[in-house]
Parts: C-alpha cells; structure tokens; sequence
C-alpha cells in the first residue's frame, strides 16, 4: 500500500508548477482528480512547449498528468459548480496555481472551501505571492528567473543566461508537495487542516540560498569566469571541456595534481591554492587547450583511479545505452485509456525498496466525469 492510498486530491492547477506537485501526490498514491474547462481544458494540452505532439497533445502535458483523473466542469454553470463542491467535500486535499483573486472570483477561495470542509489541505502556488507590487504579474519561469538574479549564475561571463529547464515551475510544485505532506502529518496528529502557500518567486529565492548568502556576507555580485563556467564561486577547474573526441567535466581539484596527471606542464606555476580562483580563467584556459589532445576515456582513464571527480559528459541518447542508467529501470511505459502508450519518467522515490511506478498514462479530457459523478450522485 502507498503512503497517500485514500487520499483524494482536487486539483484545479494547470500548466507545470502545480501539476508537478499533483504527478507526485499521484506517485505516492494519492488519488488526483483534475477539474478542467470543458473543450479546452489544461492549457498545457495544447500549448506546446516543443514540437512533439502525442495522440493529438502536447508531449508535456502527457509527462505531467499521467496517473490521473480527468473531471470537466464550467464553473460558471451552477449545475457544474454543485458537482464540483461534491468533490471539494470529500477532499482531502485542494490546489490551484491561479493568480491571487482567481478563485475568490470563482467562490472556491480556501475560506469558502473550509467552510464546507474544515479539515482540508487547501495548497496553492502563485507567481509572486499575495502581497507586494509585483503579486499580479504572470507567473511564468523565464521571466522569474530573470527577476530573481538566477540568469546571472548560468554560462560564461557576459549577459545573462538562463537555465534549460522551467526549473521554477518544478521548484515550486516541489515545495507545494513539501507542504502539502508536512500537513497531512499535522492533520493525522492534531485533525486540523491547514493553508499552504508557495510562490515560484520564493521558491527562485530558495534555490539561490548559497549563492545569496554568500552576497550578504561579501556585499560582491557573482563573477563567472570568462570560460568553462559551471558555479560563479568556485575556481578552477570547475568546468566543462572538450576534448578530441566529446566533452568532460571536472569538478573540484587540486591544479598541481591535474597538472601532474594530466602531463600539462603550463599548469605547474599555479601551485598555490588561492591561484585556482583568482586565476581561474588562465588556468581553465590552459586546461582546455590541453585536453583537446586526447580523447575522453584517455583522460578518464588516467583521473578516475587518482579519484579525481570528473565525468564524460552524455547526451541522451548516449546515455540511455549506459548500463548505469539501464539499471535504475528509470523509464517506464504508460497507457492511456484509448490504448495509446508512451514512456516517461518514473517516479524517482523508492519506498522499502521497491520502486514506485504505474502503467496509468495521462487522462483524456473529462473522460473520468461520468463515473466521477455516478460516485458522487449515488
């Protein structure tokens, strides 16, 4: 048995950030019920993020919602609405990622749903919080990480770079989860229910806990080196490099050991440690002139076994041959109830040391309001 088995989520979020945080109530048992516009529905069905389209949607929102219900309703209908409530008060949790006023507009604002429901989780993720000038701005990842300094810690020196990945919207759905679980606990011990609220701009501020410490403490705005820049405050020769036939990285080390090892006798002046940092970007030159001379698994072989941390750098294609990835089993199929199959990501907890997977794809829209609403008619 999962650890949220009996647990029903309604969940109005859509897009990533709070879907993110429903897969994973989902992976941990929990049964997740999407409320979605009829006709149109999640926007991330049809908002595409790539060029992939997957029995007729986006490839994200496949990723995102496999191993859910899908439950329509216009919420401007009464009929729809009283439906909804139904849910609303058997839930167990209740989340959306709506702009601040969007659900008091609606009527399905925390203080409306504890009144009908005084035990719920009520969990909701914004762009910027609910106070402050900026809490009516759009709540989308890139332009967070421009607003929160993150673009100025990826790349090399020069304008701002930002992350591959809308790893905001992660960010956040991750701490919605936190929060969401720490309150369940609360609730199971003391039977109250409780408010969770996470902002994508905290969630950005979060993430940089290192590096703004760091700021408070030296007053110094981060200074990437001008090349082979992997992490603002770290020396040489954190970095990436190509080599003859691909790339590596090297994490920390010594430079007169990789001098050594590595037969680059222009890194020998660089003995002292403070040399690794304030003269990082002639050293992480000189490294990378140098390792383009040999291949990958020829500095590999010669590193590794002097424990020196450093990895070839994979693509996924390359990756998914390796047998370190095989036998994680990190990819799983999943299918739909039209019989359409794909493969994603599995859920990346192991609990007693089995693996927490499910065959359950992601909902077509409204095909669970029929026997949702026979379930809660009856």
């Amino acid at each position: 048995m999962r650890p949220l088995e009996d647990y029903i989520v309604v969940d109005f979020s859509q897009f990533l950030s709070g879907p993110s945080a429903g897969l994973r109530l989902a992976d941990l048992g929990a049964r997740v019920i999407k409320i979605e516009r009829p006709e149109t529905g999640d926007i991330c069905r049809h908002l595409y993020t790539s060029n992939v389209i997957m029995n007729g949607e986006s490839s994200v929102f496949h990723a995102i919602n496999r191993n859910k219900e899908s439950f329509t309703a216009d919420l401007k209908s009464e009929a729809d609405r009283a439906h909804v409530w139904e849910l609303v008060k058997k839930a167990d949790v209740v989340m959306h990622n709506y702009r601040p006023g969007v659900m008091e507009r609606l009527g399905f604002d925390y203080e409306s749903v504890k009144a009908v429901n005084p035990d719920v989780i009520y969990a909701e993720i914004s762009g910027y919080g609910n106070i402050g000038p900026w809490k009516d701005k759009p709540g989308q990842d890139l332009l967070l990480q421009s607003l929160t300094g993150l673009t100025w810690l990826s790349g090399n020196a020069g304008g701002p770079v930002p992350m591959g990945l809308s790893i905001i919207d992660m960010l956040a759905g991750t701490h919605l989860t936190q929060g969401i679980l720490a309150c369940l606990v609360r609730r199971s011990v003391k039977g109250e229910g409780a408010l969770v609220q996470v902002s994508m701009l905290e969630s950005a501020y979060d993430l940089q806990f290192e590096a703004v410490t760091t700021y408070y403490y030296d007053g110094l705005l981060p200074q990437r080196s001008e090349t082979h820049n992997a992490h603002a405050y770290l020396g040489a020769p954190y970095g990436i490099y190509q080599t003859a036939n691909g790339y590596m990285s090297l994490a920390m080390g010594s430079i007169p050991q990789l001098a050594q090892l590595l037969k680059c006798n222009a890194l020998l002046p660089y003995s002292e440690v403070a040399q690794a940092f304030h003269q990082r970007d002639e050293i992480k030159a000189i490294l990378a002139e140098h390792l383009k001379t040999g291949t990958t698994e020829s500095w590999l072989a010669v590193l590794q076994p002097a424990d020196i941390w450093c990895a070839e750098v994979l693509s996924w294609d390359t990756l998914m041959e390796q047998e370190g990835f095989k036998a994680l089993e990190m990819v799983q199929k999943v299918t739909m109830k039209d019989g359409y199959q794909y493969r994603t990501t599995r859920c990346p907890i192991r609990m007693d040391g089995e693996l927490l997977t499910s065959d359950i794809g992601s909902p077509a829209l409204g095909q669970d309001t029929q026997s949702i609403l026979k379930e809660i008619i009856s």
